[in-house]
């Protein structure tokens, strides 16, 4: 669940089944801004708990679990309650307004858990929630525990006044990020593991208790948040590693009182993101290969066209220039981005200036209309739709004007929740009498039902209405089709 839907249902969970207020839920709302960071910060579970509507029960307003370590137990379902003697800790601390340790055994015959329970107050005080760190006994037992739960729980408390909203430096840790805890005087409280590992590999055998200004450490970037207070990220390089690093400032009544400083390394992943823009520049310059020879191959049937003097062999050879090309268009557009998606509507405007271009005899007027939704499609079917429209729209510069100096073309695209449809279009003068697009010979048509069928798996109709429609039919659920909205 992204944060925006969380937080979201956080809201709405309070509105429901909670006596909080506006301002209260607000305040909650500030708290779970950042519990995945400090569930990940505690590598425990964390929930909070209000009290619900019913006097003697407790609701589950927010929770989240960490992405540092693995929690078994079951959880409680958000948005549910439960009733207050199953939940004594939360309830105490309730009552209370103090932290409460203890254990609790969350199912028969599993381990009891180790719980850490703090207050959660509203502007004025008083006590509206209750902040649940939850976890098995070997995690609680881990060096330093307690002093990340207590950093966690301190976050969680800067939180509910709004200090931490919305800012990108407060996201979730990942597995192997170094977690270092630093007091209000510079010296480092703790380091995780991966920390010491990191800085094991710069030369440092251990960083607990020494200072943030100490050189040997170079953490000037926890310097800088321990004295002016601000959130600090940067990436830099040491030796063969490229490394992030991650400063927050956790205050206590206006002043820092500590500061999580996160280092992780991210060398591979910056290697793996440097291969990635070299294979993109080569397949972009592969597609811009393919295109210059695509044109080339059309200007070459163009001078044999206007070389022969048989018009069945001029027609053919103008068809054959127009399908090369609309294919170039679809490569063209792969050679200027660097995703293989393509804009149906884009590809289908740039056909229609091609084939109005090649095929339009000087004295005929044409006036073309394009509508509809935006459709992202993969190159591979992008490449297929655009060989059916340069067809359908060949088709109708060919047989739909007979006799006519002017007419009008064309291209609706619309989606529906099951499909894409592509309405192509003439007010020319229909299809013949007693057509059947099954028995037609036209090598157009045919190339157009194969492309349809087998390659997108979709449906086409031809149907006579104030002219002729071609009308496409294609399954959204194909493979890596994409609303705009999407990509």
């Amino acid at each position: 669940m992204n944060g925006g839907k969380f937080m979201g249902v956080v809201v709405d969970v309070c509105q429901k089944i909670t006596v909080l207020s506006a301002e209260q839920i607000q305040v909650i709302e500030n708290a779970a801004s950042v519990l995945g960071l400090a569930a990940d910060l505690a590598h425990a579970q964390v929930t909070l708990y209000a009290q619900a509507r019913s006097e003697h029960f407790l609701a589950i307003v927010a929770q989240a679990k960490p992405n540092t370590s693995y929690i078994a137990f079951k959880t409680n379902i958000l948005g549910s309650t439960v009733q207050a003697g199953e939940e004594p800790l939360i309830w105490r601390t309730l009552a209370s307004g103090t932290p409460i340790a203890g254990q609790r055994e969350w199912a028969l015959g599993m381990d009891a858990l180790e719980m850490r329970v703090y207050p959660i107050q509203d502007g004025t005080g008083k006590i509206i929630a209750a902040a649940s760190f939850e976890t098995s006994n070997q995690e609680a037992g881990a060096d330093g525990h307690g002093l990340l739960v207590e950093t966690a729980s301190m976050l969680l408390t800067m939180a509910t006044v709004g200090k931490t909203l919305g800012h990108k430096l407060y996201r979730p840790l990942g597995t192997r990020d170094g977690i270092v805890i630093i007091d209000e005087r510079g010296y480092i409280m703790f380091a995780n593991s991966a920390a010491d590992a990191i800085y094991k590999v710069l030369g440092i055998n251990r960083v607990i208790g020494r200072r943030v200004s100490d050189r040997q450490v170079n953490m000037r970037l926890a310097q800088q948040a321990l004295s002016t207070g601000q959130l600090m990220e940067k990436e830099f390089e040491s030796g063969n590693m490229i490394l992030v690093q991650r400063a927050i400032p956790i205050f206590v009544h206006s002043q820092v009182s500590r500061t999580v400083f996160i280092i992780a390394d991210v060398t591979e992943i910056r290697k793996k993101e440097k291969e990635l823009l070299i294979k993109s520049a080569v397949i972009q310059e592969i597609h811009h290969r393919v295109k210059n020879n695509l044109q080339t191959i059309a200007s070459l049937l163009r001078l044999q066209s206007r070389r022969t003097k048989t018009p069945e062999v001029k027609a053919a050879l103008r068809e054959s220039v127009n399908r090369i090309l609309s294919i170039s268009v679809v490569h063209e557009f792969l050679s200027q981005q660097d995703r293989g998606f393509i804009d149906v509507a884009e590809v289908t405007k740039n056909i229609l200036d091609l084939v109005i271009q090649n095929m339009l005899e000087p004295n005929f007027n044409i006036e073309t209309v394009l509508n509809g939704e935006t459709v992202i499609l993969p190159s591979e079917q992008a490449s297929s739709l655009a060989l059916v429209i340069n067809e359908l729209i060949q088709n109708a510069i060919e047989h739909g004007f007979v006799g006519r100096k002017e007419g009008l073309i064309g291209v609706d695209i619309a989606t529906t929740p099951e499909s894409y449809q592509i309405d192509i279009y003439d007010d020319g003068i229909g299809l013949p009498m007693n057509f059947c697009l099954e028995n037609t010979n036209s090598l157009g048509l045919q190339i157009v039902r194969t492309l349809i069928e087998n390659d997108l798996g979709g449906k086409f109709r031809l149907f006579s209405r104030s002219g002729t429609h071609a009308f496409i039919t294609i399954p959204r659920l194909m493979e890596g089709a994409k609303e705009a909205k999407e990509v």
